[in-house]
């Protein structure tokens, strides 16, 4: 079985978030400011609205989702609907980690056609997609357009997305934009506490 590890969380307003996003960086460029003219909201989308660039998720992953937001119901909060974003303390950890909503950027692709193409939080919308929710996400419109997102979004969407223990070697992941993609990461470290902390940090498997 496996336990929550949470001990303590905070909320914050969705004004607080929106002005943090506002601060994100690109990992490799610390001095752009990526979110800083955009329009950055909190929006419920559904699943079928949303495209997927990766092309993959992961089973143990997906399950860590699932005990995370089971764990946040013990205190109070819909890890679908955060309406803003939490700070989660964690036994024996050195300090507190950030839970913020998806991110998904709108984005205009070169046959003219806009999408919501998913930055981050791909496990958390697949879990929305299996449970038949409709998510809260952090909404973005008017990303530079010579600071895309790294990878295109995926033509048919939730149908082409595998579910597997791990990855053969070559897979392709994401189709990139660009040969040194790098340059496109979004570091959502840059405004937030431990975004992007290994979700097996919020669990603890024990002995059956």
């Amino acid at each position: 079985m496996m336990e929550p590890r949470i001990q303590k969380v905070e909320h914050f307003p969705p004004e607080e978030l929106c002005a943090r996003m506002r601060h994100v960086t690109l990992l490799k460029r610390p001095e752009i400011l990526v979110y800083r003219q955009a329009d950055v909201s909190l929006k419920e989308i559904p699943t079928s609205d949303l495209h997927p660039a990766q092309r993959y998720v992961l089973v143990q992953e997906l399950q860590k989702v699932r005990w995370l937001k089971w764990a946040l119901t013990h205190f109070g909060h819909d890890l679908f609907r955060l309406n803003g974003y939490v700070k989660v303390w964690l036994r024996g950890a050195d300090g507190p980690m950030d839970v913020l909503p998806p991110v998904v950027e709108e984005s205009r692709e070169a046959n003219g056609r806009t999408v919501n193409l998913i930055n981050d939080g791909m496990h958390r919308l697949y879990l929305a997609y299996l449970e038949w929710v409709t998510p809260q996400v952090i909404f973005v419109k008017g990303v530079p357009e010579d600071l895309p997102y790294y990878a295109f979004p995926n033509p048919r969407q939730w149908d082409d997305i595998a579910i597997v223990d791990e990855l053969p070697e070559g897979y392709i992941k994401k189709w990139h934009r660009i040969p040194d993609y790098h340059s496109l990461y979004r570091n959502f470290n840059s405004a937030f506490d431990n975004v992007g902390a290994p979700r097996g940090r919020f669990t603890r498997a024990e002995p059956q």
